[in-house]
């Protein structure tokens, strides 16, 4: 099977503010055909991988890459399928879980074969990373775990989950760089806002930003619910070091870590932390606590 895939020309992506980076590509296949994934990469040492979420892309990050890089990090930044310098395929039917999963899967342990790698994780960047983690374990020395999580559908969802899943839905046009203003507490500058925009030069790029909220399992016979329980069942094996850092100001994901507290080895004793004063978006508020919480993760 071939799908039909959009492309933002590079260039929209290269001289935006605090954004000095060059993309490379991997080209992954999960039975959809060729699939090409960018990845965005800085610095020399022990690798961290970032793994942003939805609507945004690695720009999400810039300002938390020059500290890990001065810490002597190697940072790894890819865009998922659908966003910023990856390929985006324009039927919302494409993009499934599943797909996501294997896309992402493929990209991290098949080429660019990451291993003793500790990654930051939020929104769909958990959502996708964790099924990475519980798919081959021993890549991951630790788990940062901020503002996501990885529902069965067998929780009941808060009402501001199901309010953004149905604007996503319908909102035409769907205002990127407008939502990741909503979902941070600083105010972004113009400049800031249309980074966001820039991989998403018109509605004909929005087929993953629009239907990814309603992929989140939300009900006990979800497509993928045995899948998450599956991918459950490894983490609450899981003891590499886990750490939670869920901001304070985040009514979606609000209280999702006390599932991690209680059922995964590797938080058991982890100095897990709330970081006040940040959105849903909390590498934008908060990027030094972002960091110190991947720091202090490494060092265990």
């Amino acid at each position: 099977m071939t799908i039909e895939l959009l492309t933002a020309p590079m260039e929209a992506l290269t001289g935006l503010p605090h954004w000095p980076y060059e993309a490379r590509h991997v080209t992954v296949d999960a039975d959809t055909g060729p699939v090409r994934m960018a990845v965005w990469e800085a610095g020399e040492g022990s690798t961290v991988l970032l793994l942003h979420g939805e609507p945004s892309w690695a720009y999400l990050y810039r300002r938390m890459i020059p500290l890990l890089v001065d810490a002597g990090c190697r940072v790894v930044a890819p865009d998922l399928v659908g966003f910023g310098g990856s390929d985006k395929p324009t039927e919302p039917s494409d993009h499934t879980y599943a797909n996501h999963v294997a896309w992402t899967s493929q990209a991290l342990h098949d080429h660019l074969d990451l291993t003793d790698v500790v990654v930051f994780l939020q929104d769909w960047g958990g959502l996708i990373g964790l099924r990475c983690a519980a798919a081959d374990p021993d890549r991951y020395s630790g788990l940062v775990v901020a503002n996501t999580g990885m529902p069965t559908g067998d929780q009941q969802m808060p009402d501001a989950f199901h309010q953004w899943r149905e604007y996503a839905a319908t909102a035409d046009p769907f205002p990127v760089g407008g939502v990741l203003q909503g979902g941070t507490a600083r105010t972004l500058s113009d400049a800031e806002v249309a980074a966001y925009d820039a991989p998403f030069p018109d509605g004909s790029h929005h087929a993953g930003p629009k239907i990814m909220p309603s992929l989140v399992p939300a009900s006990p016979d979800d497509p993928e619910a045995a899948a998450q329980r599956a991918a459950w069942e490894v983490l609450q094996q899981f003891e590499a070091p886990v750490l939670t850092a869920f901001s304070d100001g985040d009514p979606v994901t609000a209280g999702g870590e006390r599932v991690f507290h209680k059922l995964v080895p590797g938080a058991q004793g982890q100095p897990h932390r709330t970081i006040e004063g940040g959105g849903h978006f909390l590498q934008e508020d908060q990027p030094e606590a972002c960091v110190e919480a991947i720091l202090e993760l490494r060092q265990r």
